[in-house]
């Protein structure tokens, strides 16, 4: 889940922050252009150690941090040991690039170097207090963090700093006063109050922390990483990160931020009528004008079942902007749910021409062309979405499905079932790895059940996600009791998406064998109100 969070975190700030129209990163022309500089000059004297430096540090500033150690330990190798400054700045920022590489070790190594070269530095002992902290040397980090309070009595990083500290030492009394000092010390920096929830989430006060990261929003409302942390909040704790935004919609209902960060944790955990509320509440009200909002009722009414509609909605979306690749892709699906394959086709291929890499695309296109039969052209474009995007197990399963249940090819299927079972991604413990479902077609059932059953007893099931998945893995185990637990297990959690419980029969993972048995039907029934 957490993935797909991220992904949705960085969506929200495409759609409330503008748009940087300029290139950016290591293939920015400007910065090009200057490691090429560099490199001539180092080829002319491998000893300018400042080069090396500098070089380091604009690897470090675009993520290459690989690239970013090569360079800084030439650089340390050369710099004069009586150049104090220079080098004092080298251990720093070769802990920086440790760090961001979880070496944490060798990170405070340089950090102890940094602080004998500059005693009295503030980011040197701050960022050694931290990590001191990560790697669990509390008593270290406590006399670090006191003595930045020393440095600067004004600072909020020492409190909070402490404050952690406090929580490990059971003192939450403390920690809770050290947190009031924080905020006192800077109470109109958002950044005081992103940290402050951190800090808070460790105690296990979720309202507070969600209200921390909603006040950080309003007094920023382009602060990232606020942002970001509230959507990832909800995925945790879906409950008290509604409830916040809800009372800050109470108290300030003009600010379309709330209401749209809202219908978007709402979405993103299947509450789908709520979500639509809410997107039309702002479009109704006039709080923000964005195609997307068009487009993400749209997803939610097919997520519904509600085709006609959904056509409607992403049919408006386009006419607002036409240059949006998923767009064309959902109305792709939408038309292929309402059985209009030629169109469906069509709108597929819109996609393609905006994006020719797009992933979603591609397979959307395959799956569009296998209702029409023409199972050689749907092949193909499940490779092409395989070699656009190699970590997405989705694409692989459904080539094979295709191969196997349509061109009588169960070797190459299962040959591509291997690769699923044998990937490993930082999900691969989530339902979403689908590396269970490759055991099972491969006839490795322990294995497979295996799998399965570790992820429905130790994650917990907060929007019955997991349980709609178990679902899917016992109707194709053929265990329809089993099966029936788990979409129960999944209804009653709130997993709202009608699509797939009535009309999904993609690649093997799917609950269509439950659609003619009462018990089903009459669970469906029971629980209509989630839908409707």
């Amino acid at each position: 889940m957490k993935k797909s969070f991220v992904l949705l975190s960085l969506f929200l700030l495409s759609v409330i922050m503008p748009a940087f129209a300029q290139q950016r990163g290591i293939d920015n022309p400007i910065t090009k252009a200057v490691l090429d500089v560099y490199e001539k000059m180092l080829r002319e004297n491998p000893d300018e150690y400042m080069i090396w430096f500098r070089r380091a540090n604009e690897y470090y500033r675009h993520d290459e941090y690989m690239k970013a150690l090569k360079d800084i330990n030439e650089a340390l190798q050369r710099t004069p040991t009586s150049d104090s400054d220079l080098r004092f700045q080298e251990y720093m920022l070769r802990a920086g690039i440790y760090n961001q590489t979880s070496r944490k070790q060798e990170a405070l190594a340089d950090l102890n170097e940094a602080c004998r070269l500059d005693p009295n530095s503030y980011a040197a002992i701050y960022q050694r207090a931290n990590t001191e902290y990560e790697l669990e040397q509390f008593a270290d980090a406590k006399t670090d963090y006191t003595r930045l309070q020393r440095l600067n009595s004004r600072s909020a990083e020492a409190p909070l700093g402490l404050a952690r500290i406090a929580i490990r030492e059971n003192n939450l009394g403390m920690a809770n006063d050290y947190l009031e000092q924080a905020v006192s010390l800077d109470p109109n920096n958002a950044e005081t109050y992103v940290r402050r929830a951190s800090v808070r989430k460790l105690m296990g006060n979720n309202n507070g922390a969600v209200d921390d990261l909603i006040l950080a929003i309003s007094i920023d409302s382009n602060h990232t990483k606020a942002i970001e942390a509230l959507v990832d909040y909800g995925n945790t704790n879906f409950a008290a990160t509604i409830n916040g935004l809800s009372s800050a919609i109470r108290q300030a209902p003009q600010v379309g931020m709330f209401w749209y960060l809202r219908a978007v944790i709402e979405q993103a955990h299947y509450h789908y009528k709520a979500a639509i509320d809410d997107y039309r509440h702002i479009i109704d009200n006039g709080l923000y004008k964005y195609q997307g909002l068009y487009a993400s009722i749209a997803e939610c009414e097919y997520a519904l079942g509600d085709f006609d509609a959904a056509l409607s909605d992403i049919d408006y979306a386009l006419g607002m902007s036409t240059n949006e690749a998923q767009y064309f892709t959902l109305k792709s699906k939408v038309l292929r749910a309402l059985g209009r394959y030629d169109e469906a086709v069509e709108a597929a291929a819109r996609a393609l021409s905006v994006d020719r890499n797009y992933a979603d695309g591609l397979a959307e296109m395959g799956l569009c062309y296998m209702a029409k039969e023409n199972y050689k052209e749907a092949s193909a474009l499940f490779g092409e979405a395989m070699m656009t995007n190699a970590e997405n197990p989705y694409y692989y399963m459904l080539r094979a499905w295709l191969l196997r249940d349509y061109m009588n090819q169960p070797e190459a299927a299962n040959g591509f079932y291997e690769q699923v079972a044998e990937m490993d991604f930082f999900y691969v413990d989530n339902v979403k790895s689908l590396k269970g479902f490759a055991q099972l077609f491969l006839d490795r059932y322990t294995r497979a059940e295996g799998w399965m059953n570790n992820i429905l007893t130790t994650v917990t099931d907060n929007d019955g996600l997991i349980n709609y998945y178990a679902a899917c893995f016992y109707c194709a185990a053929d265990d329809s009791d089993r099966a029936l637990t788990c979409a129960e297990a999944a209804l009653k959690a709130g997993y709202a998406n009608y699509y797939d419980w009535m009309y999904n029969t993609d690649a093997r993972i799917n609950v269509a064998p439950l659609r003619d048995d009462l018990r089903f039907l009459n669970l469906l029934h029971r629980y209509e109100g989630i839908f409707k």
